[in-house]
């Protein structure tokens, strides 16, 4: 997996997930939390993470209204259409990407690990941290 920065649009799977909320619409960012919190799952894997933590983002920029930290031209475009139509709708996954957001920081998954060794580790969970914060 290719990761060339702490954000959450930075990676791979980040970037390939803004493509993916642009063609399949809002319920993707739902089914990134969803699947991150299934009671089923033992432990996260490092793309669930990642997935979780660019879903955040967007959800955090529909709601806010402020697209600055989306990357992508065609995302923010596609979340400022979405703002007002959507943003009564998508508020309900508020506590849901937080949930999702902790289980991305918690001892049973994969992206902490990865980070832990890193020279960007401390501002790559002040990232996390920011977003959570962002979604209230």
């Amino acid at each position: 997996m290719n990761v060339w920065g702490t954000g959450p649009f930075e990676n791979e799977v980040g970037a390939a997930f803004a493509q993916e909320v642009q063609q399949d619409g809002p319920l993707a960012l739902a089914e990134a939390f969803e699947v991150a919190l299934d009671p089923d799952t033992d432990f996260l894997a490092a793309e669930e993470g990642h997935r979780v933590l660019a879903a955040a983002q967007i959800l955090a920029a529909v709601l806010g209204g402020d697209t600055a930290s989306l990357t992508d031209a065609g995302l923010r475009a596609w979340v400022q259409d979405h703002t007002a139509a959507r943003a009564v709708q998508m508020a309900q996954w508020r506590d849901l990407a937080r949930e999702a957001l902790d289980r991305t920081l918690g001892p049973d998954s994969e992206l902490p690990e990865q980070w832990e060794d890193s020279a960007d580790a401390d501002t790559w969970r002040a990232e996390v941290q920011r977003l959570r914060l962002q979604l209230g």
